[in-house]
């Protein structure tokens, strides 16, 4: 639960909430898809927290999370089957390459956004470019496929391509997110080696922690937390390297 709890903070404000709970799902003696799984199930109450504390920034973007939700619900079930069809040995000696690219995503400098004087918006809302469909659906498929620095990924991805602030492209990151882990969650319940005594506490730190993490975003520097957590990340990235290429 307090790995939950930790992770959907995480989650809500950095994207990075399988940093905190995959490594506890380890440390408990799960095995390495065992542990992904169960996690991932777990974390779609995480984005039902982060969305339910991000009404106010998801206001006026309908038009972008229909458009996108549909991508990242293909994406989130494409990943799924991926990792479904993907050797527990196999998988063991990917996680800390994943780990690491998704920890250095946090470190990609990004445009700052222009502040509507409310806070919340920045401008009409465009509908999104070839460029960045393609690129949600891609993050996806990495989110249903294992999910650590997935948000990170998307976060960039949305404040790149458009001028929105920081709160209101980090609400939409939770729900497309939310949607890509639903879906693949449903085919692990279905398929997947879930470890329910492991996956319902997770859950349930998750949803509290995802509910706090926007009032986070809303009110603390984030810069300083994303280079904290890009350091765990490395340095769980080289351990996990370590015990998989020994």
């Amino acid at each position: 639960m307090l790995a939950g709890f930790g992770g959907g903070i995480a989650g809500s404000v950095a994207g990075l909430a399988s940093l905190v709970s995959y490594p506890a799902l380890l440390a408990v003696g799960l095995p390495p898809v065992t542990a992904n799984v169960s996690n991932t199930v777990a974390l779609v109450f995480s984005s039902v927290g982060s969305v339910w504390g991000s009404h106010p920034e998801l206001k006026g973007q309908r038009g972008q999370a229909r458009h996108l939700g549909y991508i990242a619900v293909g994406g989130g079930i494409s990943g799924g089957v991926l990792l479904l069809a993907t050797p527990s040995g196999e998988f063991a000696l990917i996680v800390p390459w994943l780990i690491g690219l998704a920890s250095l995503g946090i470190l990609v400098p990004r445009r700052p956004a222009r502040e509507h004087p409310s806070g919340l918006a920045a401008g009409a809302s465009r509908p999104p470019t070839v460029g960045v469909t393609v690129g949600v659906f891609a993050i996806a498929v990495y989110g249903g496929y294992f999910g650590a620095g997935a948000g990170v990924l998307l976060l960039a991805l949305l404040l790149i391509s458009s001028d929105e602030p920081l709160a209101r492209s980090n609400a939409l990151k939770n729900l497309l997110l939310g949607l890509a882990n639903g879906v693949a969650a449903v085919a692990f319940v279905a398929f997947g080696p879930v470890r329910w005594s492991a996956a319902i506490p997770l859950a349930a730190g998750f949803l509290v922690g995802g509910r706090l993490g926007p009032i986070v975003v809303r009110r603390a520097p984030a810069r300083p937390l994303r280079a904290v957590v890009a350091c765990a990340g490395l340095g769980l990235a080289v351990h996990l390297a370590l015990d998989a290429y020994a």
